[in-house]
């Protein structure tokens, strides 16, 4: 057997070799060794069992995209429901063709799908939020505010239709760099959280799972390549100002002298996240969640940061 054949089936036409392990493989391997490994990580990591309710945040992405399809294999088993919710931030020039797809995505599989956007929600857009920012003298960066309102919506999504998951498309590279992120910036509260799936102790949140946890980033824009889906590969134009697309760009460029980086990092951090846990958790027992006084939602404080996040919003785009 030679170096350009696959080294599952032998077929001499080799989309990719995987440089941590030595493998050589098919498109048609290929993508089976994706599906098979993520269905196997659902399984062992105990993210889904029979019956449950599964809402898949789809963004229209490659990531999205691959965890809905394969997903979608245990709903066509019967083993799961399956819903899905896109927020629709109101990035000009770039959400547009991600709703689009995951519009025609949801109807090729038949799933229903819910789209949000945060025009109707909280009545302005990412740019107008930037571009009232933009004339602070100490701008927030857009994804501070992005996250805590996409965070909200998903949750107060999955508790309208009753999921009893919900289900993100994190891979392999978003994973290293949280925890990359969280330990150079010493946020262990953040870092302790790190996980296959959350572990709240408010059952007014969903429990979140990221079955594509162990795939790298690449791998997942090559599965979706090879099996035709269309998907949005453009980047969040205020992304590449973020921390994280700094520690991203590090970790990309050490994977090329040492392809087991990332896989080592997660591993790792599995093997000692538990110490870390006990410790920190004995010493900052945290206190139970409150209901926030405006929006009635889960809260660490009396107001919860998303109405925080509006009061100061409103007021500067007045």
């Amino acid at each position: 057997m030679t170096g350009n054949v696959c080294t599952q089936c032998g077929y001499d036409h080799v989309v990719i070799h995987r440089k941590h392990n030595g493998q050589r493989l098919c498109s048609s391997c290929f993508r089976k060794s994706i599906e098979q490994k993520v269905l196997k990580t659902i399984k062992k990591q105990k993210l889904i069992t029979k019956g449950d309710k599964v809402l898949v945040g789809l963004s229209g992405g490659k990531d999205s995209v691959a965890l809905l399809k394969i997903l979608n294999i245990l709903k066509e088993k019967n083993i799961i429901e399956l819903e899905a919710v896109t927020i629709d931030e109101g990035i000009s020039g770039y959400r547009e063709e991600g709703v689009r797809i995951a519009k025609d995505v949801a109807k090729e599989l038949d799933i229903k799908h819910h789209i949000i956007s945060f025009r109707d929600k909280y009545s302005f857009t990412i740019d107008k939020i930037m571009e009232a920012e933009s004339k602070e003298e100490h701008p927030q960066h857009a994804c501070t505010y992005c996250g805590v309102f996409r965070r909200q919506i998903f949750n107060q999504t999955a508790r309208d239709i009753k999921a009893t998951k919900l289900a993100t498309g994190h891979n392999l590279d978003d994973e290293t760099q949280s925890i990359l992120m969280n330990y150079l910036e010493g946020n262990i509260n953040n870092m302790v959280r790190i996980g296959y799936k959350t572990e709240s102790r408010d059952e007014r949140f969903t429990q979140k799972i990221k079955p594509l946890r162990e795939i790298p980033e690449k791998e997942i824009g090559l599965y979706v390549l090879e099996s035709g889906f269309e998907v949005h590969f453009d980047g969040c134009p205020y992304a590449h100002e973020s921390f994280r697309m700094e520690i991203g760009d590090f970790l990309r460029e050490a994977t090329l002298k040492h392809p087991t980086i990332m896989y080592s990092t997660l591993n790792g951090f599995e093997k000692i996240k538990p110490a870390i846990k006990k410790d920190y958790m004995e010493n900052h027992t945290g206190k139970p969640n409150k209901t926030c006084v405006k929006c009635g939602e889960p809260s660490s404080q009396d107001i919860c940061k998303s109405c925080n996040f509006l009061e100061k919003i409103h007021k500067k785009l007045e």
